[in-house]
């Protein structure tokens, strides 16, 4: 239980972030077939691979280190070896469990910026300035959409909770593609691409949001974590047990559990997710080092798949007077 000066902060700070980050992933915890789906998805963080001991005296430490090099002017150049072959060979290399620790970090990097792109936003400082910004009942701060679809096709407000949650959504995916990677591999890439998201979550409540004060960051950032790992369970639940199950989990994450959300953009998250998992299972190790804002499946063409009905569903439609295949939108 947290004491009565910590518990009093939250009263205290702008409201702006408290609303999203106070809402917690409601988990049916009593199903059982829920721990095993995850059992390979927890995120660890990477260790140092350190196994030969320290050496017992000064002259041997110095000896260790003093390995002979080869000189720079012997290195064969790309044009004699082809570039493909030396890319190649670093991706290979990259994909082996303990090695390449920075090549892991600078790739997951670019993914990681290629994920938060698909919802970003900004804040204009001049309407922080005027009191102008608009907010949502919750208090949290409506910025500026750079053009995502999840912004324009889905009806998502361009806000950090969402953000956030469209960011995780396509990490999620990733993990679940880094599980067909050996386990210390999987454990590497997961833990990079998480560190980097955290980061950058961190990044945009200083510089969009104007929090300056870090242990509040790093409260919200805790209660960032714990939606992260819980999403991770529902998600994983929701791909096993059917659309059903995962269009749920969507809607209490990604659409904070809003009873007037549109139903058809729903589906279509659903649909997207599916095609998305299809998707990435198809690419190579290789491939998947080289994800890029274009790598998932649009979004907007979702909702053809959407406006399709069942052959069960197409005699109910024409005695209900409804042309199948008609968008609502």
């Amino acid at each position: 239980m947290a004491c009565r000066r910590c518990s009093a902060g939250f009263g205290q700070l702008p409201q702006r972030l408290a609303a999203p980050l106070r809402h917690s992933i409601i988990l049916d915890t009593s199903r059982s077939s829920a721990s095993s789906i995850c059992a390979g998805a927890t995120t660890t963080t990477t260790a140092a691979a350190a196994n030969n001991p320290l050496p017992s005296s000064p002259f041997s430490l110095t000896l260790a280190t003093r390995n002979p090099r080869r000189a720079l002017h012997t290195t064969a150049p790309l044009q004699q070896t082809g570039w493909k072959q030396a890319l190649l060979g670093r991706v290979a290399q990259s994909l082996i469990p303990g090695k390449s620790t920075y090549y892991i970090y600078g790739v997951t990097e670019r993914i990681s910026k290629a994920c938060a792109a698909q919802a970003d936003y900004t804040i204009d400082a001049k309407d922080r300035k005027a009191g102008t910004l608009k907010t949502t009942a919750d208090g949290e701060e409506i910025g500026v959409s750079k053009g995502g679809p999840w912004h324009s096709e889905i009806g998502l407000l361009p806000t950090f909770s969402t953000w956030a949650h469209v960011t995780m959504l396509h990490m999620y995916l990733l993990v679940v593609r880094f599980r067909c990677l050996d386990f210390d591999a999987q454990q590497a890439w997961q833990a990079q691409l998480v560190n980097h998201f955290f980061f950058q979550a961190e990044a945009k409540m200083d510089e969009v949001h104007e929090l300056t004060s870090r242990t509040i960051r790093q409260r919200y950032l805790k209660d960032l974590f714990v939606q992260w790992r819980g999403l991770i369970l529902a998600y994983d639940e929701g791909i096993v047990k059917g659309d059903a199950v995962l269009a749920e989990a969507l809607w209490r994450n990604l659409f904070k559990t809003r009873e007037d959300i549109d139903v058809r953009a729903l589906a279509a998250v659903v649909a997207w997710v599916r095609a998305s998992l299809e998707h990435l299972g198809q690419l190579s190790d290789h491939a998947i080092e080289l994800v890029d804002e274009d790598t998932f499946p649009e979004l907007a063409a979702q909702f053809r798949t959407v406006d399709q009905p069942t052959a069960a569903l197409k005699a109910a439609f024409y005695q209900a007077g409804i042309t199948p295949g008609a968008g609502g939108r």
